[in-house]
């Protein structure tokens, strides 16, 4: 099954694009894209990896699935392109940042800067419908995604992993934590915010501690 992801991400996961859930996940992308609008655009639906290089990969961020209104998604998890307006969480990542690192809040909410440093930002559902948030849930994706932790986390040391929400934290369990780092907060969309569960987490300039005690270049948010 050809797959248009880079190769070294390929090779790490090549086993699953020959599971039989991964050609029946295939198939139901294909006749949706077809039948109606989803997102991200085709091209961009492995941008996660295509945007970081597994040999430079140090952070693994865990989103839910991809923005659903126009123009927003860009294969990368809380990332739009440039010129879209910054969607709540986004915006109140940036706030975090801004408090815990002083640094501005950028005119533009695209975060291939971050991938292109060796941050995953991994949708845990790769696609969607126009408009219909959810709507590609448990067709596959989380089966392929969940292998993606995995992988990463046999394979690599001294990952952190961002897991923000009650969703992502379940991730947790597909991780190492002898060989990894894990950092847990609430999720930055306004209702977990709002109750004191995102804003002060501190995760930024604890994650540039860690990698900087690792011996690793911190990451510019």
């Amino acid at each position: 099954m050809t797959v248009a992801i880079s190769d070294e991400w390929k090779t790490l996961l090549s086993d699953e694009f020959y599971q039989p859930y991964f050609k029946e996940l295939v198939q139901f992308v294909k006749e949706e894209y077809t039948s109606g609008t989803c997102y991200p655009p085709g091209k961009k639906i492995f941008a996660a990896f295509d945007s970081c290089a597994l040999d430079k990969l140090k952070v693994v961020i865990i989103g839910q699935d991809p923005y659903h209104g126009p123009g927003q998604a860009n294969g990368l998890c809380f990332s739009v392109n440039q010129g879209v307006p910054h969607p709540p969480s986004l915006r109140n990542i940036f706030v975090e940042i801004q408090q815990d690192l002083g640094k501005q809040i950028p005119n533009s909410g695209d975060l291939s800067h971050w991938a292109q440093q060796g941050v995953l930002l991994l949708n845990a559902t790769l696609t969607v419908r126009a408009h219909e948030a959810g709507s590609h849930q448990n067709k596959g994706w989380e089966t392929f995604t969940d292998h993606v932790i995995q992988r990463i986390s046999k394979e690599k040391d001294g990952i952190i992993f961002l897991l923000w929400g009650g969703f992502a934290k379940k991730k947790a369990q597909l991780i190492n934590p002898n060989k990894h780092h894990i950092l847990t907060s609430g999720h930055p969309s306004p209702l977990s915010a709002n109750r004191g569960l995102w804003f002060g987490n501190k995760h930024f300039s604890k994650t540039n501690e860690l990698l900087r005690n690792m011996g690793k270049e911190a990451v510019e948010w």
